[in-house]
């Protein structure tokens, strides 16, 4: 169940990354941001080499996600840095929560997804031991 959720995450970025790089205009007003200025493309090609990069070395890590933790965790930090970003731009007003209300939802589920796979497994405690009883 990690794989194939953290595969799925890692095909999001990958897709993500496709379309910011090939397509950024269309990617920008399909989530219904302003008309990007032809300027800004050439930063969202450097955004997308990065979610080209990460999504493939996350589906890579998907395998084995807790011998490959870093790099879950990291996909975690990454949503959690995206999460706050679009709490602060909605709360100031630059965006309203009609574009980022998916994204922030996505970012909490993701990181949750992530910081699920990386855990370490609980190990059972040992049975109690009574007081005055040698071990």
């Amino acid at each position: 169940m990690k794989t194939l959720l953290l595969r799925a995450v890692a095909l999001i970025q990958i897709v993500l990354g496709l379309l910011y790089l090939f397509a950024p205009g269309w990617m920008t007003a399909s989530l219904g941001h302003s008309p990007l200025p032809a300027d800004l493309a050439y930063p969202l090609a450097m955004l997308a080499a990065r979610f080209l990069a990460y999504g493939a070395g996350l589906w890579a890590s998907a395998s084995d996600p807790l011998g490959n933790a870093r790099w879950v965790r990291l996909m975690a930090l990454i949503q959690a840095i995206d999460l706050a970003a679009g709490v602060a731009y909605t709360a100031l007003g630059v965006v309203p929560l009609a574009l980022s209300g998916f994204p922030m939802f996505n970012a909490a589920w993701i990181a949750g997804v992530c910081l699920w796979a990386a855990r370490e497994p609980r190990l059972p405690l040992a049975p109690a031991r009574r007081a005055g009883v040698p071990g």
